[in-house]
This record gives structure tokens, sequence and C-alpha cells, in this order.
């Protein structure tokens, strides 16, 4: 909450962000591709008034040459004030903050976690359904979709009510579950989005992600399924909200940007001021 506080007061007057930390350099270790997550961070610490110093691609980095993920980080810990990472393996970013003294931010840890994401997620919902009373489908990928497995988690400190609608193939990994019933989370498992779309105050969908796949013959047995169009949503409630981390492929269709439901854009715009707060707290910026 004092992240999503932080982050309302810099979007409300992005003035009051300006050279709060003039001078900082923040590294940034990006081992899958990113678009928002990286772009939006590096905008967040140039609003900041600091700037970024960049790992580039991997291809063009010593990790060719076989160096570790510890060695990697301990290396930029020199050049930088806070590292960003994102890498393939589940638990490589809580494994390397062991190795440096510097705040370092999980930017997506394979099909593990995406922290930041939920951050943006939550500020995104609060502004417009509210994180109480929730009623909130999630859809798609929970298998392999590392957003879905941060955003549960941190909705059922809210006492969300959780809908997760997949195939059987794409259902939460049993060690999520298992988690969530620990939390006390109220959560319900589906495989049709109809049973549940009309009672939601939110619909978060994620894309099938072939990436994530062992095997393509499983990707393509579900890829396509679980889309959804401005005539899918003419049963859902009129402030029902449509929400996804992006990119998407062919599960949301183009005609559902036009209506009132649709917020992913906005959603992905969240991401500077929420990530401008996040910094600004682990860089320990006062009130």
């Amino acid at each position: 909450m004092e992240v999503l506080d932080r982050a309302s007061e810099f979007d409300a007057d992005p003035s009051i962000a300006s050279g709060r930390h003039e001078g900082t350099l923040l590294g940034t270790l990006f081992f899958e591709p990113s678009t928002r997550t990286k772009m939006s961070f590096t905008a967040a610490i140039k609003r900041l008034g600091g700037d970024v110093v960049d790992m580039g691609s991997v291809e063009s980095s010593s990790v060719t040459k076989g160096e570790s993920l510890a060695d990697t980080v301990r290396v930029v810990e020199g050049y930088a004030d806070a590292l960003v990472v994102r890498h393939p393996s589940e638990g490589s970013a809580r494994m390397a903050s062991e190795f440096v003294d510097v705040p370092l931010i999980n930017a997506g840890d394979g099909a593990g976690q995406h922290p930041t994401q939920t951050l943006l997620d939550l500020y995104t919902i609060r502004e417009n359904a509210g994180l109480e009373d929730l009623t909130i489908g999630i859809m798609g990928d929970l298998k392999y979709g590392r957003t879905v497995h941060s955003l549960a988690y941190a909705l059922t400190k809210f006492g969300a009510q959780q809908h997760f609608v997949s195939p059987e193939s794409l259902k939460l990994p049993r060690n999520v579950r298992y988690d969530l019933h620990e939390a006390g989370a109220d959560i319900r498992e589906h495989t049709e989005l109809a049973d549940v779309l009309p009672s939601l105050d939110v619909l978060y969908v994620t894309r099938i992600q072939a990436e994530r796949f062992p095997e393509e013959s499983e990707y393509r047995e579900v890829a396509g399924e679980y889309q959804i169009d401005a005539e899918t949503l003419e049963v859902a409630k009129d402030h029902c909200r449509v929400l996804h981390p992006l990119p998407r492929v062919d599960e949301i269709a183009y005609d559902v940007d036009d209506t009132d439901h649709a917020r992913y854009f906005e959603q992905a715009h969240n991401g500077v001021p929420v990530r401008m707060a996040l910094l600004d707290l682990v860089l320990g910026g006062g009130a």
C-alpha cells in the first residue's frame, strides 16, 4: 500500500519526483526479452533524476563466455546504486540478491514470479474497481504465467474472491494452489469463462506463452483457446474492467479496445509511476 500510495502521488503530480534521485544509476540486466518492464523502469529512474546502465543483449555480454549470474551481478553492483534483473530461471533474482549489497528488484524469473507487474496491476485495479470486496477472474495460462502467480498471492492479502479459468493442462501449479489455500485464499477453478463472467468486477486475461512450454505440441493443443471479444463481454457487468499484462496475441480481439471495459493500455502506462514509487522507496526516498 505504501508503494501504491507513493505511485498515486507521482501520478497526480509528476513534478514532485523531478530530481529526487539525481545522479543515481540503475543497472538493468535482462536475460529475457522485455518491452514494457525494461522501458518503464528506464523511464521511472530518469523521471526521478537518475539514469540507466544497461547490460545490453545476452548475446553481446560476457554471459556468452560462461559467466555466472552471481558474478555478473557482483560486477554490475560496482557500477550502479540498484539493480533490476530478469532471468529465465525461477528463483534467480532471490539468489542473485544474496551476492550484492545494493537493492535488487525481480523483473521476472522464468515461470516463477513478476512482483513489480503485480504492483502495477494492483494499482490499476484500485483505481478502477477498488481492492475491497473484489471478484476477479484470471484467465489463460495459469501454469506458466508468472504474473498470475504473483497477483494471486497479492490479491489474497485483500480477501478477493478469485476465479481461475484455464484448460486443464494450464491450471495453477500445485505448489501455488497449496500456498494460496494455506494463506486462506478464496479461489475457485473453472474451464469455462461463461460460468463466472457475469459476476466479475475485473477480468485479467493472460497470453498462452509458447516460450514457456517444454514441448511445442503441448502449446499447439491449447493455442487460440480462451479468446474474448466485444460480443463475449455483452454479459459482463458495465463496470467490469479487462486487464492484460501484455503483449497480447489473439486472446483479446481488437474490438474490445473501443469498449469501456478495456484498461490494459492504462495498466501498461501505470508501470511508470508504480516503478518510480518502488525505486524511490528502495533508494531511500523520504516522505
